[in-house]
């Protein structure tokens, strides 16, 4: 068997791949420890050798400010030396840099190439900025269909907002056949991790029975979380379920409480029902649900 022949010239690549990992580990190590005057050192050090993770940490570092000055530009630098080596986070990252122009001339074009290259190797939240770009034609002519397979892969990994897109290509038959129940599939993953946007709708295709059986009080579940959270259309919706004894018992203290949160929100609608909500009621009844809507923003909408 023939031995293998390690020249001077690989022995020295070797030895300075294992010199920049040392100074790689030592970075991690001060970082993780909150020493970010070390760890730019130590990155530096790795990177200049070409370690694409110090590369790709000391972009972040400079793109958040962390122990340096901030420094959109010097963030890009080093992404793109990292990037450049197949480092899909530094791809994932220059990408968004070309998206919104930070370090560098905004560049759509640029943008979606980086964006793919981190996507295919799985990134998923390059897989979703992809999606949203073929979602909105940036750079890319508009095609729904490309937008669900990216936001699907990036979705599949647990990405909430991508389960949201999701849900709402189903509702709407963009990119696909609309299927009800595929909808409500990925608005619940979405909805379970409090999206609130996801959690509204889930309740609104539970009180119209689309893809599911109609189910008022399932309805209020979902849209009561979304309210917590200060959505207004879902304080609309619950004034509305109040008044109208849907999904809860009707109570008109509670219609206008929620109804009268919706409106302070900025829901034109909900001061409309309020106000013609307010003519059935005597005034301790009115003086009872500003009451009970006093304590409820107090308590930041939980509980009510």
């Amino acid at each position: 068997m023939k031995s293998l022949l390690i020249t001077p010239l690989v022995l020295l690549a070797l030895l300075v791949s294992l010199h920049a990992s040392a100074d790689f580990e030592k970075g991690v190590t001060a970082y993780e420890a909150g020493d970010y005057a070390t760890a730019e050192q130590e990155f530096k050090k790795a990177a200049k050798q070409g370690d694409a993770r110090a590369q790709t940490l000391l972009g972040t570092m400079y793109g958040e400010g962390k122990g340096v000055l901030q420094d959109d530009k010097e963030a890009v630098k080093w992404y793109g030396l990292a990037a450049e080596q197949g480092e899909e986070i530094a791809q994932a990252n220059l990408g968004f840099s070309y998206e919104k122009g930070e370090g560098v001339l905004q560049d759509y074009r640029e943008a979606v190439k980086w964006y793919r290259l981190a996507a295919e190797q799985g990134h998923a939240n390059a897989q979703m900025n992809l999606g949203r770009l073929y979602n909105e034609g940036k750079s890319v002519l508009q095609d729904y269909k490309e937008a669900v397979k990216w936001y699907r892969l990036a979705a599949e990994q647990g990405l909430l907002e991508a389960q949201y897109n999701l849900g709402h290509f189903y509702s709407n038959a963009e990119g696909v056949l609309q299927d009800y129940k595929e909808a409500v599939k990925w608005y619940r993953l979405a909805a379970e991790q409090g999206l609130l946007e996801a959690q509204y709708n889930l309740g609104w295709i539970y009180f119209e029975g689309e893809g599911v059986l109609q189910d008022y009080k399932e309805a209020m579940k979902w849209s009561r979380l979304a309210a917590e959270q200060g959505f207004a259309l879902a304080q609309l919706n619950l004034g509305i379920a109040y008044a109208n004894g849907i999904g809860v018992i009707l109570d008109n203290a509670y219609a206008y409480m929620w109804l009268n949160i919706a409106a302070s929100n900025g829901n034109e609608n909900a001061k409309v029902a309020r106000d013609y909500i307010v003519k059935g009621m005597t005034p301790s009844q009115i003086a009872e649900a500003q009451k009970l809507a006093r304590e409820c923003v107090a308590k930041e909408y939980k509980g009510c």
